[in-house]
């Protein structure tokens, strides 16, 4: 008995003429992330990859975990193959269906007929294997509207696939689709899930991280390193660029207002971003903002902020509550190293009575009253680079 996998398209079925483009590099990206497994054969037909292990030792179990987080993939199923006979099928899938089977109680088929050429139309497909599971599994009992099983043949050009369950993929369009860009990354909850949502949406994100030693811990930087190391599994390769932020955060509180300390100090990283942007090929900045949440993050205080920024700052998670990011963070396995009370930059010195609707002319007046560029300079210099891979630092 073959068995494969098949990874069905999710957004990118949807394309025109540039699909075959979204299709190479999904292609390209499951490659990467199964390589460790062993070989396969990978085949692209009807929307579909179809992922043929060269090796019976390899965990299909394990490959298609993997899969699960690969942005691109609509649907996972674990298929048997076999020849486009349906007393071929009938007489194969019972030992192939036994373990799932024999576990639950109630199940369904659901046939899928893309070759018209198969003699059964789609109706006597499904009441035909469903009479042979029930013969073989006198126990279950069938429930079409919520069964515990669903068992699905598809007869397609190449075969027929039977399968018992089928996994949602993480949906989205392929990373590095889209472009790159660059992420500032705190530490915090919100940070890692902008990163996932922009992945999603086809952008190869690295990081960006500012820290101020003695004020910040080597355990806050090695809690951002463990959040680039979990996004890998979604985001792939991860480049991680560690700002020294010291001198330029007691630059500022011995020369601004308290009041516009936070302000100021999100334009300067903003600007400090710029820079690596534009040395690195990126095309846009990405944060964590959510709406009101802090003080830093009204409307007044977003426009400053946007102000210093010379390229697009998407804010993914802008619109949602404290929950909703949560709830991402937690299925995505950051929410945990999130919560860690190892504090980052942008907790120093906190101002006790923060700007809530600052007015930029008196940020800039504010800013300008003091050259940071020497400092700003000598910061982008001293840059640290980490670079992770499948979860792993080079």
């Amino acid at each position: 008995m073959r068995e494969v996998i098949m990874a069905k398209y999710g957004e990118i079925a949807l394309k025109g003429l540039n699909k075959n483009t979204f299709e190479d590099i999904l292609v390209k990206n499951i490659k990467r992330r199964l390589k460790a497994l062993g070989g396969f054969v990978y085949t692209r037909m009807q929307s579909t990859i179809y992922i043929e292990p060269q090796d019976e030792s390899i965990d299909l179990d394990e490959a298609t975990d993997m899969l699960a987080t690969v942005f691109g993939i609509g649907a996972i199923q674990r298929s048997a193959v076999y020849e486009k006979d349906m007393e071929i099928i009938k007489a194969q899938c019972v030992d192939y269906l036994k373990d799932t089977l024999e576990a639950a109680r109630t199940f369904k088929v659901e046939a899928k007929r893309s070759d018209k050429s198969f003699p059964l139309k789609t109706p006597d497909i499904q009441v035909a294997l469903g009479d042979t599971i029930l013969d073989a599994f006198p126990h279950l009992t069938v429930d079409v509207h919520n069964p515990e099983i669903t068992v699905f043949c598809e007869i397609r050009d190449k075969g027929a696939y039977v399968s018992a369950g089928r996994i949602i993929g993480a949906g989205g369009i392929p990373v590095g689709s889209s472009g790159k860009a660059l992420l500032l990354l705190s530490g915090g909850i919100d940070s890692p899930v902008a990163a996932y949502m922009m992945a999603k949406r086809g952008l190869i994100v690295d990081g960006i991280h500012f820290q101020s030693p003695p004020y910040t811990s080597e355990r806050a930087l090695m809690k951002v390193q463990t959040l680039c190391k979990k996004l890998t599994a979604y985001c792939g390769d991860i480049k991680l660029y560690c700002v020294p932020f010291t001198e330029i955060q007691e630059a500022l509180r011995d020369n601004c207002p308290e009041e516009f300390f936070t302000i100021i100090m999100r334009r300067l990283m903003m600007k400090i971003a710029n820079r690596v942007a534009d040395s690195n090929d990126y095309g846009a900045l990405i944060t964590g903002e959510s709406m009101g949440q802090v003080a830093s993050q009204t409307l007044k205080a977003i426009q400053c902020t946007d102000a210093a920024a010379q390229y697009p700052v998407f804010r993914p998670v802008i619109g949602m509550d404290k929950k909703e990011i949560t709830d991402i963070a937690r299925k995505i396995d950051t929410f945990e190293t999130s919560v860690l009370p190892y504090e980052d930059c942008c907790t120093v010195f906190t101002p006790k009575h923060p700007k809530t609707k600052p007015v930029l002319s008196e940020i800039e007046r504010a800013e300008n009253a003091f050259d940071f560029e020497p400092l700003i300079e000598q910061a982008i210099k001293d840059i640290v680079v980490y670079r992770y891979k499948v979860g792993a630092e080079e």
